[in-house]
């Protein structure tokens, strides 16, 4: 596999209080079968998709019991010089880089906003093994009250290109490489608890949206928003039984036509 070019999503993992009820909802959700718990690294344990390694889950450090969220890591070259750009433009750094093995370097940090998220400098993992495919990463979105500082931060710290969606009824941007979008950013309005933080919400891929929203909700999950189609698929917002927030969706069902877009200075 090719190293992810920088600022790429690359990675997902999340912590559970419960790991074995998450591997068994994501089990019935995703189809995701599991590898062996590295005890050597707090029992991470991957979770694969058709035999690709497509995310992880792992047991919370002392003190976050109960915290449940995906965490996207973006590629970069070099974890150290990404911690001291993420500081530059207004970040934090939750945990400096730390060498994991001879799979790589990772940093977990802050936006100006509150949106959590890691950085991955690839060494034998290399992250995605499949995307876009059934149970597999396939796209992830800024949600953030502070729209403003998302935009001045991440494409200061990534290299990315800017375009606004015109529609009036979001405030949608769209994060790209190379000309092609890899993360979206939206507006959080009104209808999102005061409590809820902002964060990204990833999503992943499957074959029949609606069978697994029924599927979520039959062992736990909570619907918060859908199904509906759209020029990108048929997909929902869903919450795993311990609060992990994600979504999925069926990219072979898109309808509509999708909308304009134009460049941000």
């Amino acid at each position: 596999m090719a190293v992810p070019p920088e600022g790429m999503p690359c990675w997902v993992d999340a912590m559970f209080t419960d790991v074995e009820g998450a591997k068994k909802f994501y089990g019935h959700v995703l189809g995701w079968t599991f590898g062996e718990a590295s005890s050597q690294y707090g029992n991470y344990t991957q979770a694969y998709a058709d035999g690709k390694a497509v995310a992880a889950v792992v047991p919370p450090m002392p003190g976050q019991e109960g915290q449940s969220a995906w965490c996207l890591y973006f590629a970069t070259a070099d974890a150290v010089a990404a911690a001291r750009t993420i500081e530059e433009h207004g970040g934090d750094v939750l945990m400096e880089p730390m060498q994991v093995g001879d799979f790589g370097t990772l940093a977990l940090a802050r936006d100006p906003g509150g949106t959590v998220f890691g950085v991955w400098q690839a060494h034998a993992h290399e992250g995605f093994e499949a995307r876009a495919v059934p149970g597999a990463y396939c796209w992830a979105e800024v949600f953030t009250r502070e729209p403003e500082k998302a935009d001045a931060f991440f494409p200061a710290v990534f290299p990315y290109r800017v375009k606004q969606i015109l529609d009036q009824s979001i405030d949608f941007r769209l994060y790209e490489l190379d000309g092609n979008p890899v993360l979206g950013r939206m507006r959080m309005t009104g209808d999102f608890p005061p409590e809820v933080p902002s964060y990204i919400n990833v999503y992943f891929s499957v074959a029949d949206c609606d069978a697994a929203v029924e599927q979520a909700v039959t062992h736990g999950g909570v619907l918060r928003y859908g199904p509906m189609t759209s020029p990108f698929g048929r997909f929902a917002a869903l919450s795993d039984p311990q609060g992990a927030a994600f979504s999925v969706i069926d990219i072979t069902t898109a309808r509509g036509e999708t909308p304009k877009a134009v460049d941000v200075p």
